[in-house]
């Protein structure tokens, strides 16, 4: 089975479509697949609900999706770095589940596991609680939060060989492996692209069973989300 696509857009050929759920990995600016985002924007498609960490930036990232109105509704733990976000959410016009940051990472873990639902003290006594079911365990009140399943998953890897097996950098490993492994059909964006068997097994972070589709987009961008500087020293 070929895995390797010429393109994004024809790794999203038939794939993607207005209303569906999409977890698009990344955590700030950090190991998000932009040529997958890209493809997204230019497929046209609409009323999407997004699953990811944050929702990018002004202009780049996911945000170039809300300035498309391409997505209904986010699913996002932290979205203080994008002013249109914050512009369309008081105004009504956006949907915001707003999750905890770790509650959001096991949503898409134990989507990906087959667990349908799970327990945490995370958000008891808060709005993240209400309407949620609640119960004791050793003295202790828990919320049942469900798992995340999303159609489909848009994530970036370092590395892949050509059946799936992918290796991540640093921080990019924060949501990807968890956003591939919970989507039903997973497409991945790659730096660079080896033969079966070129990566040895212990370096594997996710293996190729839970990808579908691989593009590989050799020159990011990587955009730094925000650049601080120290002030210049005196001579």
């Amino acid at each position: 089975m070929n895995k390797v696509y010429p393109s994004a857009d024809e790794a999203l050929r038939g794939v993607v479509k207005d209303g569906q759920l999409l977890a698009v990995g990344g955590f700030g600016l950090c190991g998000i697949p932009e040529a997958l985002i890209k493809a997204l924007r230019d497929s046209g498609v609409k009323d999407l609900t997004v699953i990811s960490n944050n929702a990018g930036v002004d202009g780049f990232g996911l945000g170039q999706l809300l300035e498309t109105r391409q997505i209904r509704k986010m699913i996002s733990s932290y979205v203080g770095e994008n002013k249109e976000f914050e512009r369309q959410y008081l105004a009504g016009e956006l949907e915001l589940e707003f999750t905890p940051q770790g509650t959001l990472a096991e949503k898409l873990r134990a989507g990906g596991a087959g667990i349908p639902a799970f327990f945490t003290k995370t958000g008891v006594g808060t709005i993240v609680a209400e309407g949620k079911e609640l119960r004791e365990f050793d003295g202790e009140t828990y919320v049942m939060e469900r798992a995340l399943v999303p159609e489909v998953a848009l994530v970036k890897a370092f590395k892949a060989d050509k059946s799936g097996n992918l290796v991540f950098r640093r921080t990019a490993r924060n949501f990807n492996p968890a956003a591939a492994m919970a989507g039903k059909l997973t497409v991945v964006e790659v730096e660079q692209l080896v033969e079966t068997g070129s990566i040895d097994p212990d370096d594997v972070h996710l293996p190729g069973i839970y990808v579908h589709r691989i593009v590989v987009n050799a020159n990011p961008e990587k955009r730094i989300e925000k650049v601080t500087l120290s002030p210049k020293k005196e001579a």
